[in-house]
């Protein structure tokens, strides 16, 4: 069972690492033995939690501002030139949001979040896509998807293209996965619930009185995020094609 969730070896990009759900990911994958990549848009906030990082495993620093074509393709040539041509496993997890009421919702609220949460996740994985192959000739390459239980169901907030990007995110995870699959890459969401990062401030500044509202109890914790991210990442997560998982404690249920 060791070996099942083991990821000795394997090499990892995690976008957006550096704080959050990202940072959460990439500690697990480092306490699993991989060899992890962070990158954030603030290189000295992604150089200096690469270095905390590091005392888990090898972590190393790539900052870029994922939301750009141009930037994805670089840090592509960047990633495979520092691995032989090679990434074992990818997570697109860089994310923004963005609420503001219906009559003066601006455009720029929607560019912004649909480019880093829906675009990006295409583009980064097209331009990984050979590096991925490569790795895939000795065992399933994976991708990982981070949506949303937003994009599941409704929030009361008016966070229109947050909401509307993880939805799309977590249908174009199943489209994908089916061309991917083709190359022995297997491609998998999660959709979180209540974690505590700047993203979700609610978990973060108010935790107890948003996990009255978790069924569960609690908002989510490091150990949870990394377990289910690792689970995709491992030979135990192989045959989960397409699917995105949902740890949220069981709040999407209460929404109806």
């Amino acid at each position: 069972m060791n070996d099942l969730f083991s990821l000795t070896g394997r090499v990892a990009l995690v976008t957006g690492g550096s704080r959050g759900i990202g940072r959460m990911i990439a500690s697990g994958f480092l306490r699993q033995g991989a060899r992890v990549y962070i990158t954030a848009r603030k290189a000295p906030a992604c150089e200096a939690a690469a270095r905390e990082l590091s005392s888990l495993g090898d972590c190393v620093s790539l900052p870029a501002d994922v939301s750009t074509v141009e930037a994805a393709r670089a840090l592509a040539i960047d990633i495979g030139r520092r691995e032989g041509g090679a990434l074992d496993i990818l997570v697109n997890n860089a994310g923004a949001a963005w609420a503001e009421a219906f009559d003066t919702f601006p455009e720029q609220g929607w560019d912004k979040v649909v480019d880093l949460n829906l675009k990006a996740p295409f583009f980064l994985t097209q331009a990984l896509h050979p590096l991925l192959k490569a790795a895939a000739t000795r065992r399933p390459a994976k991708v990982i998807n981070i949506a949303s239980i937003d994009g599941l169901s409704v929030n009361p907030w008016e966070t229109y293209s947050y909401a509307a990007s993880k939805a799309g995110l977590i249908h174009l995870t199943r489209r994908m996965a089916l061309r991917l699959a083709e190359d022995n890459i297997v491609m998998s969401g999660i959709a979180p619930g209540p974690f505590a990062s700047d993203m979700n401030r609610q978990a973060r500044d108010h935790a107890d009185e948003v996990a009255r509202r978790v069924p569960a109890g609690r908002i989510g914790s490091e150990d949870d995020m990394a377990a289910a991210a690792v689970y995709l990442a491992s030979r135990a997560g192989d045959f989960v094609l397409g699917e995105t998982l949902v740890v949220d404690g069981g709040v999407t249920l209460t929404r109806g």
